[in-house]
């Protein structure tokens, strides 16, 4: 292990221990999960705010593990750490022979480690040779993707990874280079992308070519199929009471964070039932309306904080009582009354725009404030 490079700062890191907090701190031994430990900023934080916590750190970049190691030295009894993707989450317990975990945490995206070593690759600014792979020891490469790929599946990959409209011309250029020369740089790709953009698209939104590093990156590290297998696996894995706080930094991360929630915190019986039936009740309740956004305080401290959109959810007992359950039994007679016709005196009406808030959803709200 070299001499680390680069800083690191952890992303909304107070609020995040806020949240984690209420789960850690019940009585007896807890346990936590850093899916994506990175250089260990957030659970060396962890660890100081709850002496009685275990460590479960997962990172597929062995050098991000290999510094995470020494900074939590002094923790060494309550740390494990492993060599893993975050959807093998499962496999990981089970291996540790841990049935059930207290709090999780998803720092979602690149690291800082691997965003101030040049030499990966991930960074558009500075050239080095197209790599992109979070574990340098499996995997694709971004050159062997920019380089082997069919024109519809680069246009692809751009389109819906990194959202770029212009997807179809930067895949003609990079199939036109390469006719020429094998594609190697990051410094030559961003070039073709800046060429294939038009001029007046370039000056707004940033480096031209954001969007097509983000999605070879995303294609490359497979990172949304491994989170929509992760998300619903972590929320599984937790305890009543347990917690889970995700930090995504671009829309399509955010979206699939928002989806896996959403299902859990919706009820699952008929609407029109004028009792909830056992276990069909939601299973989480969100801890925040929507996305929390960076303050401006924290984006001037961090600047890499700028994108971050915080989701957290609890684990509840669907069965257990909740606050505000009669005004929703109340509200869920008012419904079916409305539907039957009956149950109404005569001339009144139902007010359906508002339903009692218990921090859960129905099939058409998804904790989302409007």
């Amino acid at each position: 292990m070299g001499e680390l490079r680069g800083t690191h700062v952890p992303v909304l890191l107070e609020r995040c221990l806020e949240l984690l907090a209420p789960a850690l701190d019940r009585p007896g031994s807890t346990v936590h999960v850093d899916a994506t430990l990175g250089l260990a900023g957030h659970a060396e934080a962890v660890l100081e705010a709850h002496p009685r916590t275990t460590l479960i750190g997962l990172d597929r970049d062995t050098e991000a593990l290999a510094h995470a190691r020494a900074r939590l030295a002094r923790f060494a009894d309550r740390v494990h750490l492993v060599h893993a993707v975050y959807d093998e989450l499962p496999e990981v317990l089970d291996r540790l022979g841990v049935p059930a975990v207290d709090g999780i945490l998803f720092d979602l995206g690149v690291s800082s480690l691997q965003l101030d070593e040049p030499d990966r690759g991930f960074a558009y600014a500075r050239d080095a040779p197209l790599d992109m792979r979070m574990d340098q020891t499996r995997g694709t490469t971004a050159e062997e993707v920019v380089n082997t790929y069919s024109h519809p599946d680069l246009a692809r990959v751009l389109r819906t990874y990194g959202e770029e409209r212009f997807a179809g011309r930067i895949a003609s250029a990079i199939i036109r280079e390469r006719q020429r020369a094998r594609i190697t740089s990051t410094a030559r790709l961003a070039e073709l992308v800046q060429e294939a953009i038009p001029a007046p698209a370039r000056r707004t939104g940033g480096h031209p070519a954001k969007r097509t590093f983000q999605a070879l990156r995303i294609e490359v590290n497979k990172e949304l199929a491994a989170l929509e297998t992760a998300l619903p696996a972590a929320l599984d894995a937790l305890t009543v009471g347990g917690r889970m706080v995700v930090l995504s930094y671009q829309s399509l991360e955010d979206r699939l964070t928002k989806a896996a929630l959403a299902e859990r915190t919706r009820r699952q019986g008929p609407v029109d039932l004028p009792v909830e039936l056992p276990g069909t009740g939601p299973t989480f309740r969100l801890l925040s309306r929507g996305a929390e956004l960076p303050g401006e305080t924290e984006v001037t401290a961090n600047p890499r904080a700028a994108s971050v959109r915080l989701r957290a959810a609890e684990r509840i007992d669907p069965d257990a009582e909740r606050p505000g359950g009669a005004e929703r039994e109340r509200y869920r007679r008012r419904v079916r009354a409305m539907h039957q016709g009956v149950g109404l005196p005569k001339g009144s009406t139902v007010d359906l725009r508002v339903a009692p808030d218990d921090g859960t959803t129905t099939d058409d709200e998804e904790g989302e404030g409007s």
